[in-house]
């Protein structure tokens, strides 16, 4: 039987990279999926690929009311609601986060509200109706090596590293609390992976020469958005269903390697 059979899903950030990627094997895995994205364009786009299974939600994650609309059109759609994924934030880079003695007020405000505030929305959002519906169900948020695990020369933003932090921290809280009523919360925390925001990255020869010996596995490469697949399908399914709070990372190698740094 498929690993989400009867399950239905919402993955807020889920039009494009690696929510796009996740609700694909969701569907595949006999989930239905309500996809959340902030561009239109690209929530038609997904809907296509993803096909009957899914449906599509315009909407911005730092709105409180956009998680709140995407589960209630899964439970209207779909009769049920099991797990929601947040997959939606990003770099605050050209807001102006940076180093500490660099970082404006504006790119500080900005790349919480992205990372941190949305998550939260999404969180409260998903727990409050299981909690409603008195069912168990799955949170898992989206972290990254870079809360606990620095790259001084090349991946210097300090407000997003804050964040990234945080989620670990409010996810651990959450799950100790919620644990009795069978809601689990997890975080999956990527290094660098080929999406949209990484394109600085994968365009600068040095990094990548870094990222060879940073992330070694399979070569020593960028991670693709399938990479974190597997995890995600595991958290999401009931074969986690004895595992809360924990912080899953899917790096490549980062965060037990050293890096080299040319020059």
């Amino acid at each position: 039987m498929p690993r989400l059979q009867n399950k239905a899903i919402v993955i807020v950030g889920g039009t494009t990279g690696l929510g796009l990627s996740a609700a694909r094997a969701c569907v595949e895995q006999g989930a239905k999926v309500v996809v959340v994205g902030r561009n239109a364009d690209s929530g038609k786009a997904a809907a296509l690929i993803l096909g009957n299974d899914a449906c599509c939600v315009e909407g911005d994650a730092i709105d409180p009311a956009t998680a709140r609309v995407a589960i209630d059109l899964c439970l209207e759609r779909f009769g049920r609601f099991d797990a929601l994924y947040h997959v939606a934030g990003g770099s605050g880079r050209k807001m102006g986060d940076g180093p500490l003695h660099q970082i404006t007020d504006e790119g500080w405000s900005y790349t919480f509200a992205l990372n941190l505030t949305s998550a939260f929305n999404s969180s409260r959002a998903a727990c409050n109706t299981f909690l409603d519906r008195k069912t168990s169900g799955s949170i898992l948020l989206m972290g990254s090596v870079l809360g606990f695990s620095p790259s001084p020369k090349y991946f210097v933003t300090h407000a997003y590293a804050a964040t990234k932090s945080a989620v670990v921290g409010f996810v651990k809280s959450c799950a100790a609390y919620y644990a009795a009523n069978d809601i689990r919360f997890n975080v999956i925390a990527p290094a660098l992976v080929e999406t949209p925001m990484a394109k600085r990255a994968a365009e600068d020869q040095a990094i990548l020469k870094f990222i060879h010996t940073k992330q070694p596995l399979d070569g020593g490469r960028i991670g693709h958005a399938s990479d974190l697949d597997g995890a995600v399908l595991w958290l999401l399914s009931d074969e986690s269903q004895f595992v809360t709070g924990q912080t899953i990372v899917v790096d490549g190698g980062w965060s037990v390697s050293e890096g080299q740094l040319s020059g």
